[in-house]
C-alpha cells in the first residue's frame, strides 16, 4: 500500500537530523547503501507484522557523511511475510493504518521544525 498526501514525499534533511528524528518516532534505518536508505517503523497486529517504509535517496554526499542531503521518495506499507519480505496487495486493518498515519504525522512535524 502507497500512502498517497502524506506531506512527507520531497521533504530534504541532512542523514544525521533525519535519523535522529526518525528514531525518536521509532523508525530504524534497515537498509541503506551509498545513495539511498530505508526507514521502517514495525506494527505488530493480530499474529501480523507490518512494515511502515519511508524510502529516501541522496541528493548531496553519501550515506556515510551526517551532512549527506536526503530526500523522501515514498512511503508506502506491506506485510511480512516468511521467511522474509514484504507483501503490499493485503488489506492492512484500520487500528494499523491509524498508528501508522500517526507515526508519520509525528515524523513529519519533526522534519518541519
Amino acid at each position: 500500500m502507497i500512502f498517497e498526501n502524506t506531506g512527507l514525499d520531497g521533504i530534504k534533511s541532512d542523514l544525521a537530523y533525519l535519523d535522529e528524528s526518525a528514531e525518536k518516532v521509532g523508525f530504524v534505518r534497515w537498509q541503506w547503501e551509498y545513495y539511498r536508505a530505508t526507514y521502517d517503523y514495525k506494527i505488530e497486529d493480530n499474529n501480523s507484522e507490518y512494515f511502515l517504509r519511508i524510502n529516501t535517496r541522496a541528493l548531496e554526499g553519501k550515506l556515510e557523511r551526517p551532512d549527506t542531503v536526503l530526500a523522501i521518495e515514498a512511503v508506502y506499507m506491506g506485510r511480512a511475510t516468511f521467511p522474509h519480505g514484504l507483501e503490499y496487495e493485503s488489506p492492512i486493518p484500520s487500528q494499523v493504518l491509524s498508528q501508522a498515519n500517526q507515526k508519520l504525522n509525528e515524523l513529519k512535524k519533526l522534519l518541519e521544525a
